[in-house]
């Protein structure tokens, strides 16, 4: 099964950016879709961005301006910058894989936006 590690998580102020990473252990394109999700104390999964294979990307109405979703095929990563971060984008976020080969996740990375 094609693995997805997530870094690039930690404690950053309101008002500041961060930039989550996705490694895929093989090739990105053994998945169609490509997506960030986050989940926070208490609440559901949600989906926060996707992009599929050919760059189509699609937005949370809650993060659209602040974050973007993003893709470097050569080296089988997946980003997600994140600007302009508030309160209540603290959550843990995940990666997910799916289309083609059989769903992924990540582990998960731990985001923190505290004064």
């Amino acid at each position: 099964q094609v693995q997805l590690v997530e870094s690039g998580g930690g404690l950053v102020q309101p008002g500041g950016s961060l930039r989550l990473s996705c490694a895929v252990s093989g090739s990105i394109f053994s998945f169609a879709v490509m997506g960030w999700y986050r989940q926070a104390p208490g609440k559901q999964r949600e989906l926060v961005a996707f992009i599929t294979s050919g760059s189509m990307t699609n937005y949370a109405d809650s993060v659209k301006g602040r974050f973007t979703i993003s893709r470097d095929n050569a080296k089988n990563t997946v980003h997600l910058q994140m600007n302009s971060l508030k309160p209540e984008d603290t959550a843990a976020y995940y990666c997910r894989g799916w289309g083609s080969a059989p769903e992924s996740w990540g582990q998960g990375t731990q985001v923190t936006v505290s004064s």
